[in-house]
């Protein structure tokens, strides 16, 4: 804007930011939450599979299976509505990137269902700062102080990256460009070893 100003309407005659260099991105988080480590949080929630939620933990719970079983955000699971939930996938209208579908694994759909009864409208019934608010809360009960939610994300690519093709995996996480399945993918070297068997 300001060497549009200097260059075209000549309302200035020095840029006062040129010498400004933009701020280099953060370094991504590549944390990968073992099984382990999800028992222990699961635990700590008060999570029973298969029990209908009663509770804001249980629910918190419940988002958290759904978001490693489908990469969905945050904001997308605490906005999801009953209505834009189907058989076996679920339709996102708003997302940060693109709307998109989204496909419901078993546990997914298991997951969803055990939420019947908790809200009438919206899946989970939580507001995205008390998913965050309760899911540090019960991580840090659980001793696990370096997982974020969003981290699910990166587990759910992981663990799906293994049972579909790139293209695929980029159409289920709404990405425009392969090159986010590289961000987001983050197998161990052990991994890819068993792969190759």
């Amino acid at each position: 804007i300001f060497e549009h100003a200097r260059k075209e309407w000549k309302l200035i005659e020095v840029n006062p930011i040129r010498d400004v260099k933009k701020p280099r991105e953060p370094d991504h988080r590549d944390i990968i939450i073992s099984r382990s480590q999800i028992k222990r949080i699961l635990k700590e929630m008060g999570y029973k599979p298969n029990d209908t939620v009663k509770t804001v933990s249980q629910a918190v719970a419940c988002c958290f299976i759904v978001a490693l079983r489908t990469g969905m955000r945050a904001g997308e699971l605490t906005s999801l509505t009953w209505k834009n939930v189907k058989d076996d996938y679920c339709i996102l209208p708003v997302t940060k990137t693109v709307p998109r579908n989204v496909p419901l694994s078993t546990k997914a759909i298991r997951a969803i269902n055990t939420m019947k009864g908790y809200d009438s409208v919206l899946v989970f019934g939580l507001k995205p700062s008390t998913l965050d608010a309760m899911f540090r809360k019960y991580r840090d009960r659980a001793g696990i102080s370096n997982v974020h939610f969003h981290d699910a994300r990166h587990t759910a690519a992981t663990w799906m990256a293994s049972k579909v093709d790139v293209l695929t995996l980029c159409k289920i996480f709404g990405w425009k460009n392969t090159k986010m399945a590289l961000t987001y993918y983050n197998p161990k070297a052990s991994d890819i070893a068993k792969m190759l068997g």
